[in-house]
């Protein structure tokens, strides 16, 4: 059973925008934190950003700081990353997670190991 799908990945240009969605399936999405992770290729799976259960909490990576948006919409169980201002250094694969051992906390973590529920990533390539 697919837990978390993210959608909206493509092949765009530097300086454009694009949308990442994740549609949950999870029953407690709504009391749980939510990360978006990237993994470049040749590299490391890495925090992009993070929302606490109720969003009011968000927390990005420096590299996408004022260019990268995390929100989510509890009643459609979704959770967004909007990107605009595109660098080639984006390129990497997406991924969702879900912070499904911890409910209703008022924090967020950067580290992957926290996060119990993956999707299965869309790619995200941003041409020079």
């Amino acid at each position: 059973q697919v837990q978390l799908a993210e959608s909206g990945g493509g092949l765009v240009q530097a300086g454009a925008s694009l949308r990442l969605s994740c549609a949950a399936s999870i029953r407690t999405f709504g009391r749980v934190g939510m990360g978006w992770f990237r993994q470049p290729p040749g590299k490391e799976r890495e925090f992009v950003a993070a929302i606490t259960y109720n969003g009011i909490t968000t927390g990005y990576a420096d590299s996408v700081k004022g260019r990268f948006t995390v929100s989510r919409d509890n009643v459609k169980n979704n959770v967004y990353l909007q990107m605009s201002s595109l660098k080639p250094e984006d390129t990497a694969v997406y991924y969702c997670a879900a912070d499904a051992s911890r409910i209703y906390s008022g924090s967020y973590s950067t580290n992957f190991h926290a996060y119990e529920i993956w999707g299965q990533g869309t790619q995200v390539t941003v041409s020079s």
